[in-house]
């Protein structure tokens, strides 16, 4: 066991058998002398100069020793000289001290204590934060044969000196348990219970052992945590307003770590007072200045910014005086400190260190307080981050590569270029189904399969003109649009959905595209309006063998037309769905279920409907158009360019009428990322290229936001 561990564990372990006080005679300025002085004289003749009286000052070394008026309150060695023991034992109700009218007498145990003091040499101590600690000499004891360690003959002196005896020694069952319960917090386990079960005692052998064992437990560090994160003010809310969720988690973690691994204390706080100013700091080191992070934050609209900033930093002052100055540094915020050594000048000083940062205001309500935050991978995806960045560089250098040498082949595209045909292309994505849903009145919506297979659809009562991309399809009650094939996915294998969808009105709940059998317990899927929510369902048998996900936000927005993507990585789990509105990721919310059990089906043998389910549930005064399918989870970027398709198309308008290099640079962006083979073989061709295009999901899923603080 560490000499560190050992010291904590015996000194905590002790701590309640009132070895605070000195079994010796000798008197402690600190200890046994300041407190009666605080008490009874410092609010006259103490640090406030408002209540001071006579100029006399009892809170410091100068103000006791100094002569003043010709007397001088205390003279080292000598009681019966000088004056603060002459005033407190006077009969004059004109002398005494304190006065009559203080109401506060001292008792005689205390006017000995102070006799005893001064007679002992008088020896002054400041603050006893400021004291450094020095180790004690060991006391003597009649039973020498007792103690097994110098913290024993403490123990032992004290209860000789209450005519006490020390209890039995406690069986090994109950010093297993009282083992367990300090250093981890938890009861023994029952292969421990068993193996010591029957035994009378532990010898001192097995009492190391058991120690260094649970040292070594993870459990050890998560229960001395606890005490650091309250003293750190550590919460998982923001504290104020609407108290929302708070992501300080991996602060705690490394709380959790730094005991475990038994970091020395210097270390351990140096970090989290300043880790980010350390040069070469690590991820860990910002990670540890999330103790300047804990602090209670506000997104209350009535408060003022500055004053939010300064109560932030006075927060960090008063933390930082209470956990390693041992300091109510908080009384100085107003006015000079009454008891300890601190001005406000010292404070505010003090407070300019925090004055610094980069935290804002407001925390927004949001998870990370709006910043600054850390991104930090998950153990199992280190290594991927720490090769992304370069395979980043790789792909950047091939596509600028593929830029310039493909020029000739981008002029010769661009040159037999019509508008409409760059909607078309995406058979590379692994397309599936591709219904334009532009086709107007007169005709019956097309959908492009692969293999340059055409379907029809049902015929449309109603086209809305000028959308998107011309004519749009007016859905609602009775005037869905049905496909006899496509748009049978599958569990175990990925997919994607993409659309442009215009929202009728905020109130509707309805299947803006499915192939659900509402017949069949519902099986199949669809992509769903939940008022201002957009949503997907996968169903085997409703609701017990069900998933839903809805995005957290109300995305979606009525009368306006908006790109939609749903990505499901084929695992039938939650976190396995991707919802994109115009190119941008939406938070996820569960509705129903985690995750589909195993054998689930989701193949309904029905149509593929846009604008209902098989029987009903419609998309009302909803329109679709430019709805495709395909056979992989799409990636964040490729949602993005689905949905700027109409910009490429103004683009290749506005240069047909007046070249500008602007037009150009965003249709050749356009064609490299879709119909140029060799930019994607080039821009794929890496080991992180390669992974991006099968696996499209976030591999750092648990990013969170630590405490890196200023700048």
């Amino acid at each position: 066991m560490s000499s560190i561990r050992l010291a904590w564990f015996l000194t905590t372990a002790l701590s309640g058998l009132g070895l605070a006080e000195d079994i010796r005679a000798q008197v402690v300025f600190n200890r046994d002398i300041r407190p009666i002085l605080a008490d009874a004289c410092f609010h006259c003749h103490g640090p406030d100069p408002g209540s001071r009286k006579a100029g006399l000052r009892l809170d410091t070394r100068e103000g006791l020793f100094g002569g003043r008026d010709g007397t001088v309150p205390v003279v080292p060695g000598k009681p019966q000289v000088g004056s603060l023991l002459l005033r407190i034992r006077s009969t004059d109700p004109d002398e005494v001290m304190p006065p009559p009218e203080a109401h506060r007498q001292l008792k005689p145990a205390e006017v000995e204590r102070i006799e005893r003091w001064i007679a002992q040499g008088a020896l002054w101590q400041p603050h006893w934060s400021l004291v450094a600690a020095q180790r004690p000499v060991p006391p003597p004891v009649r039973r020498g044969d007792w103690p097994r360690n110098p913290l024993d003959r403490f123990v032992l002196a004290k209860l000789e000196a209450a005519g006490l005896e020390p209890a039995p020694e406690a069986d090994a069952l109950t010093l297993l348990r009282r083992l367990s319960l300090d250093l981890t917090g938890l009861a023994p386990p029952v292969s421990l219970v068993q193996r010591f079960e029957g035994k009378a005692t532990l010898s001192d052998d097995e009492v190391g052992r058991l120690v260094d064992d649970f040292l070594k437990l993870p459990a050890y560090g998560e229960h001395r945590a606890r005490y650091w994160l309250d003293a750190a003010r550590y919460g998982d809310t923001h504290g104020l307003h609407f108290d929302n969720y708070r992501e300080m988690w991996p602060y705690r973690d490394w709380v959790v770590r730094a005991f475990n691994r038994n970091q020395p204390y210097d270390q351990f706080s140096i970090e989290q007072i300043a880790g980010d100013l350390l040069p070469n700091r690590s991820d860990e080191q910002l990670i540890a200045t999330g103790f300047q992070r804990c602090n209670i934050t506000t997104n209350e609209g009535g408060t003022i910014d500055e004053e939010n900033l300064a109560n932030y930093a006075v927060d960090r002052v008063q933390t930082l005086g209470w956990v390693y100055l041992g300091l109510t540094t908080n009384c100085a915020q107003c006015h000079d400190h009454k008891f300890d050594p601190i001005t406000a000048r010292d404070f505010y000083s003090l407070a300019a260190f925090f004055r610094n940062t980069t935290q804002q205001a407001k925390d927004g309500n949001v998870k990370d307080g709006r910043g600054p935050v850390l991104v930090i991978p998950s153990e199992a995806d280190r290594g991927r981050w720490q090769e992304i960045p370069a395979a980043i560089e790789m792909a950047r250098k091939a596509r600028e590569d593929r830029r310039r040498d493909g020029s000739s082949e981008f002029a010769a595209w661009l040159s037999g270029l019509q508008g409409p045909s760059l909607r078309a292309g995406f058979e590379s994505w692994g397309q599936l189904f591709w219904a334009p849903l532009d086709d107007g009145a007169g005709h019956l919506p097309r959908a492009l399969v692969p293999s340059g297979g055409q379907l029809l659809g049902s015929a449309v009562g109603q086209w809305l003109p000028k959308a998107v991309f011309g004519p749009a399809p007016q859905l609602g009650s009775g005037r869905g649009i049905a496909f006899e094939r496509g748009g049978e996915l599958q569990l175990g294998k990925p997919f994607s959905i993409a659309a442009w969808i215009k929202a009728g009105r905020a109130d509707v709940s309805g299947a803006v595209v499915s192939r659900m059998d509402e017949k069949q317990g519902f099986r199949g899927w669809d992509v769903w309006q939940e008022k201002r929510s957009l949503g997907v369902h996968l169903i085997d048998q409703w609701p017990q063998r069900a998933l839903k996900v809805v995005t957290r936000d109300p995305v979606l927005k009525p009368g306006q037309w908006q790109h939609v993507t749903v990505t499901c990585d084929g695992s039938g789990r939650a976190e396995g769905i991707s919802l994109y509105v115009d190119g941008k990721l939406q938070r996820r919310a569960l509705v129903l279920n985690n995750s589909l059990p195993s054998g689930a089906d989701i193949l309904a043998k029905t149509a593929l409907r846009v604008g209902q389910r098989s029987q009903g549930s419609p998309f009302v005064d909803g329109s679709v158009q430019d709805l495709r399918l395909f056979d992989r989870s799409l990636t964040e970027s490729e949602a993005l360019r689905l949905q700027v398709v109409p910009k490429v198309q103004a683009a290749l308008s506005r240069l047909r009428k007046a070249p500008k290099a602007a037009d150009r640079d965003q249709l050749l962006d356009h064609y490299l990322a879709t119909r140029d083979a060799l930019a994607e073989a080039r821009s794929a061709g890496g080991a992180f290229g390669a992974r991006a295009r099968r696996d499209s999901r976030p591999q750092c899923r648990d990013a969170y936001s630590a405490g890196a603080t200023r700048e």
